[in-house]
């Protein structure tokens, strides 16, 4: 079998800890369970990478602004932010563990992320 490596996937996942990253990617979708809208973000730097989800609901906001404020972008009241925006900009993240348990299947998931989104 063959398998093909595409332009951003030969870098391996950030290790735990604070990072000096750009965001290099957005993505937009809908979560798989409840399809809530989400955008995900690639962080990266010259030792790997890292995504996470940023959720368009009342609890996800809070995280949604501290971005947007972390590298830059002022947040107002009735105003709509624009994801494209990020691209390109940098920031320091704390890279970390978060477990929950899978609606669908009820098993315990861990997942690496993102948290802490300092202005550099």
């Amino acid at each position: 079998m063959k398998i093909a490596v595409e332009k951003g996937q030969a870098k391996s996942l950030l290790t735990d800890g604070q990072q000096n990253v750009s965001i290099t990617d957005i993505e937009e979708g809908s979560s798989e369970h409840k399809q809530i809208p989400f955008f995900a973000v690639r962080f990266e730097n010259e030792d790997g990478y890292i995504s996470h989800r940023f959720y368009q609901s009342a609890a996800g906001m809070p995280a949604i602004i501290g971005l947007f404020e972390a590298v830059g972008i002022q947040v107002e009241e009735g105003k709509e932010l624009d994801t494209k925006q990020l691209i390109g900009k940098e920031l320091t993240i704390e890279v970390g563990e978060r477990s929950y348990t899978d609606p669908e299947t009820h098993n315990e998931r861990t997942l690496k992320q993102a948290v802490n989104f300092i202005v550099s």
